[in-house]
């Protein structure tokens, strides 16, 4: 009897850092359900190698030579649409620019080793995001029907909606709840994201819909 081994995700590291394409490298390549088939310095590269190589999986970086993150992720979901996890830096900077890519399609994000970070910290959770991008279903940027507002609608201070989002969530809570009104009812919301980007996403919601939105804080 023939045994077919399991496929493996295969994956595309685009960073214009050596050292950085080296330690995504060796982080997934830990993970025996993984093969890095393929690094490339700048989206010019990756571009001929996603052709060339088919990857499962993208993991990005925001800033590179030739075209920066952003831009290539856009041409990505309008042209080829493909999961891909972005790799960026913890910072404020670094957290609005990912959480743009997300709105953009990006499926998922991790941070780059910081100060007193080591690489094994910073991409503990680099593998399980990049094998749940295996499994998501990608749709090309503006193929989804913007959600239109209700009309008609009667606030009530007896209700909670409470919304519960992981990958690909901070794409649909922006369609979702820039179409509330300013009377919606009481709202709790979970995504799964670093805490660096929790404050920034808020603000970035609170901007899009009449309905007034903010981070939570303790009591």
């Amino acid at each position: 009897m023939s045994v077919v081994a399991p496929t493996r995700v295969r994956v595309l590291v685009v960073d214009d850092s050596p050292t950085m394409r080296g330690l995504i490298t060796a982080a997934l390549s830990r993970d025996p359900e993984i093969e890095v088939v393929g690094t490339a310095a700048d989206p010019l590269e990756a571009r001929a190698l996603i052709k060339e190589l088919n990857p499962d999986v993208l993991t990005l970086d925001v800033e590179m030579p030739n075209m920066n993150g952003l831009e290539f992720l856009e041409k990505i979901m309008r042209l080829r649409p493909m999961p891909v996890v972005m790799v960026s830096t913890l910072t404020q900077a670094g957290a609005e620019i990912t959480l743009e890519a997300l709105e953009m399609g990006a499926v998922d994000a991790v941070g780059k080793p910081g100060a007193g970070v080591t690489a094994v910290e910073a991409f503990a959770e680099l593998t399980l995001k990049v094998k749940t991008a295996a499994r998501s279903k990608v749709r090309a940027r503006g193929s989804v029907e913007p959600v239109r507002p209700p009309t008609g609608y009667t606030a009530s201070s007896d209700h909670i909606l409470a919304i519960g989002a992981s990958t690909g969530g901070v794409e649909a809570l922006l369609t979702i709840i820039s179409a509330f009104p300013a009377d919606c009812p009481a709202t709790v919301v979970t995504q799964h994201m670093p805490a660096t980007f929790t404050a920034s996403f808020a603000a970035r919601l609170n901007k899009a819909s009449e309905a007034t939105v903010t981070e939570a804080v303790d009591g």
